[in-house]
């Protein structure tokens, strides 16, 4: 039998932000593929290796929305199910060229697109809505992510113009459509007990899988640079995300929010960084 519409979001599921689809494309350098932050290869490698996960995992969030669309009747959220699923695409489209050039120069982590690939092939064998709790999590991870790239200026401070502003626009992007897929799993699953023990252990199971197949990955790039016992790189790789620039401490908190019964992604309201939106839109046009 088909499930019937839902038609009620809750209070807490309103979102203050609609998401807005556009088709930005980027010239990026190929010579700085492996320097293009601040000329430090562990830096960059460290953001080249996310890139590789964003394609087939972006088509994934896409799919796994999409399974719940006919479901949907508010039409502020089925606007935001469209621009979300159209700002995937793009995001995947733009990934997709930009991880040819660190495909080229490291064929391993081409190897690591194929595994993550088969890997979510296997997940789309689960029920629908475990497809939805995981991504609803890392849709979370990314949106904490770029809060956090969004908040810092020192983090993209002399980088390579043309991967700058690709790197945030995503952030912006991902910003902006931060709640959507939250919204849905509220408007289809509900705030109970089970809805909330299933989208916690979506996030728990989440991060481990995705971190156990980024770290390998990230290593196995940067020893193909030969850089894997250069110190004075790794230094500043901590330097430029633990230390002078808390990148990852500063994800903490608001990872854990997500384990909140209450929790919803804009109760962190960071819509301001969205004003930046425009002048990256103008740099662009400038640098065409």
């Amino acid at each position: 039998m088909k499930p019937s519409k839902v038609t009620h979001l809750t209070a807490k599921a309103q979102s203050p932000v609609l998401p807005t689809r556009r088709d930005i494309r980027f010239d990026l350098p190929a010579e700085h593929i492996a320097d293009w932050n601040k000329g430090s290869v562990h830096l960059s490698q460290f953001m080249n290796t996310l890139s590789i996960f964003f394609p087939v995992g972006e088509r994934f969030f896409i799919d796994a929305v999409r399974q719940y669309r006919d479901q949907i009747t508010d039409p502020e959220l089925q606007k935001a199910v469209t621009a979300f699923i159209g700002q995937e695409a793009m995001h995947g489209r733009e990934h997709e060229e930009y991880n040819a050039l660190l495909f080229a120069r490291v064929p391993e982590a081409a190897q690591v697109e194929r595994f993550v690939f088969a890997l979510l092939e296997n997940v789309k064998k689960l029920p629908p809505r475990m497809r939805l709790s995981a991504t609803i999590a890392l849709e979370h991870f990314t949106a904490i992510m770029a809060d956090g790239l969004l908040g810092d200026e020192r983090l993209l401070d002399g980088a390579e113009p043309h991967f700058a502003r690709l790197w945030r626009w995503h952030a912006l992007e991902e910003t902006e459509h931060k709640a959507v897929a939250f919204d849905v799993w509220d408007t289809v699953m509900g705030r109970g007990t089970a809805a909330y023990l299933e989208r916690s252990a979506g996030m728990v199971l989440a991060t481990v899988i995705f971190w156990s197949i980024m770290i390998p990955a990230y290593l196995a790039v940067i020893r193909r640079e030969g850089k894997l016992t250069d110190l004075k790189g790794w230094r500043y790789f901590f330097q430029q995300s633990f230390t002078k620039v808390p990148f990852f401490p500063g994800l903490l908190r608001p990872y854990l929010d997500y384990f909140r019964r209450d929790f919803h992604p804009w109760d962190h309201d960071n819509r301001h960084f969205l004003e930046q939106i425009d002048g990256t839109l103008g740099e662009l046009r400038a640098a065409a």
